[in-house]
C-alpha cells in the first residue's frame, strides 16, 4: 500500500511528509513536482503569502541518482512566513477548527489548532500527489481539474455540458481555473467586489481521470469501494463540504434508463457513449474516466470578522482575523488532482503490486492483455 503522513504547522519552520510504498526505480523529476506546488499557489483571490511563499520540495530520503529506492520517502518545504512568539488566539473564527478544536484538545491558545487545521498543511500533500502523479503517467493515467463555480457564478463549459478533456487541459491559463471566458470574467469581478467588503466566497470543483483501466477498487467489502475511498479523500481538503461521483446529486432526479451508461461491443472492445457513472460502478473502476465533482465553502477567515466569543473572558467579541485568501478555488482544484492521485496510485500497487517499477510494468501489460481477451 501506499500511505503517507505530513506534520508541521502554518507558521512554523516548515512542512514535512514521509511517503511509503512506491515502488523502486521510478524516476523523479523534481522540475515537475515544483511546477505542481506553484500551481497550488496561483490564483485570483488568493493572500498575499502567496508572494512570500516560493514553495520548492526537498528530497530528503528514499530517492538516489533520481530513482526511487523503494524506501519511505521523505520530504521537506521551507516556510518562509513564521510567526514566532505571536500573541495567543482566544476569539474563535466560526466555520474554523478553532472552537472545536481548542476544546477537544483542552487549549487556551488557539493558535495550537489553527496552525495545524490551516490549508497550509497541503502543500505537502500536493508534493507526495506529484509523486503518485509521475508513478501513474507510467501507466498512462493523467488527472486534470477545472474550476465549474466561485460564487454562485457558474461555468457553462463542463464535462456534462459537452466540454473535452482538451480544454480542461489548458485551465491553468485562466487566473481563476475557469475554461468559461464569459464565467470566468464575471468570477474575476465578484471576487474583487468582495474583497473590498471584506467576506470570502466559496465554488466547486470538477476533476478527471483519463486513462484508469478496469478493476480498480472492488464491490467485496465497504471500505474497498473505489468511490468511497475517493469521497474520503477529497473530503479531507480544508473547505470541502460535499462530493458527487460522475452525475452525483443529479442521478436522484432523473430516470434510470437517463442515468445508466449503456455497454456496446464493437470488436475492438467493450465502451459507453456516455459517463453519468463518472467511471465507477459498484465500487470498481469500468475503463472510463473517472469524474469528481467537489463543493467548497468560503473561506471562515473574514476581513469583517463574525460574531465570537472570547473564550478566556466569555464575552461577546469579534472573531479573530488572520491573514487569509478571498477565495481559495482554484488552489482546492489543485489539491483535489493529488489527493485523486494519492487514491489512484494506491489502487494500482494493490492490484499490480510489485516492488520494483518493472514488476508492476510485467503486472500490468499482463492485465491489459487479460481485458483484451474478454
Amino acid at each position: 500500500m501506499i500511505r503517507f503522513l505530513t506534520s508541521g504547522e502554518s507558521h512554523g519552520v516548515q512542512l514535512t511528509g514521509i511517503v511509503e510504498g512506491i515502488p523502486a526505480n521510478l524516476e523523479i523529476d523534481l522540475d515537475f513536482i515544483n511546477n505542481e506546488l506553484k500551481r497550488r499557489q496561483k490564483g485570483f483571490g488568493r493572500s498575499e503569502r502567496m508572494s512570500i511563499e516560493m514553495d520548492e520540495v526537498n528530497i530528503l530520503s528514499g530517492v538516489y541518482n533520481g530513482l526511487t529506492t523503494g524506501n519511505p520517502i521523505g520530504l521537506s518545504i521551507a516556510n518562509r512566513g513564521q510567526l514566532r512568539g505571536s500573541t495567543e488566539i482566544t476569539r474563535p473564527r466560526p466555520g474554523h477548527a478553532d472552537f472545536s478544536g481548542a476544546i477537544k484538545y483542552n487549549q487556551t491558545n488557539i493558535r495550537n489548532i489553527l496552525e495545524r487545521a490551516s490549508a497550509r498543511e497541503t502543500a505537502m500533500r500536493v508534493a507526495i500527489g506529484s509523486i503518485c502523479k509521475l508513478f501513474l503517467r507510467r501507466f498512462n493515467i493523467e488527472i486534470y481539474s477545472h474550476v465549474i463555480e466561485i460564487g454562485g457564478i457558474k461555468s457553462k463549459k463542463t464535462l456534462y455540458s459537452g466540454t473535452f478533456l482538451d480544454e480542461i487541459k489548458n485551465a491553468d491559463a485562466s487566473p481563476v481555473r475557469v475554461i468559461d471566458k464569459k464565467a470566468e470574467s464575471d468570477i474575476l469581478g465578484e471576487i474583487q467586489k468582495t474583497s473590498e467588503t471584506g467576506d470570502t466566497l466559496g465554488g466547486s470543483i470538477e476533476i478527471v481521470a483519463n486513462g484508469v483501466p478496469i478493476g480498480l477498487g472492488s464491490h467485496i467489502s465497504w471500505n474497498g469501494k473505489l468511490d468511497g475511498k475517493i469521497a474520503q479523500a477529497i473530503m479531507s481538503i480544508p473547505g470541502i463540504k460535499s462530493v458527487e461521483i460522475g452525475l452525483g446529486y443529479e442521478s436522484c432526479e432523473r430516470y434510470g434508463s437517463e442515468v445508466h451508461d449503456e455497454i456496446f461491443y464493437d470488436g475492438n472492445g467493450y465502451y459507453r457513449i456516455t459517463n453519468n457513472a463518472g467511471g465507477i460502478e459498484g465500487g470498481i473502476s469500468n475503463g472510463e474516466d473517472i469524474i469528481v465533482r467537489c463543493a467548497m465553502k468560503p473561506i471562515p477567515t473574514l476581513k469583517k470578522p463574525l460574531n465570537s466569543v472570547d473564550m478566556l473572558t466569555k464575552k461577546v467579541a469579534l472573531a479573530q482575523v488572520e491573514r487569509s485568501d478571498v477565495c481559495a478555488v482554484p488552489s482546492a482544484s489543485i489539491v483535489g488532482e493529488h489527493m485523486l492521485g494519492i487514491v489512484l496510485a494506491n489502487e494500482m500497487v494493490e492490484k499490480f503490486g510489485g516492488d520494483s517499477i518493472e514488476e508492476m510494468d510485467r503486472n500490468f501489460k499482463a492485465y491489459i492483455n487479460y481485458l483484451s481477451s474478454r
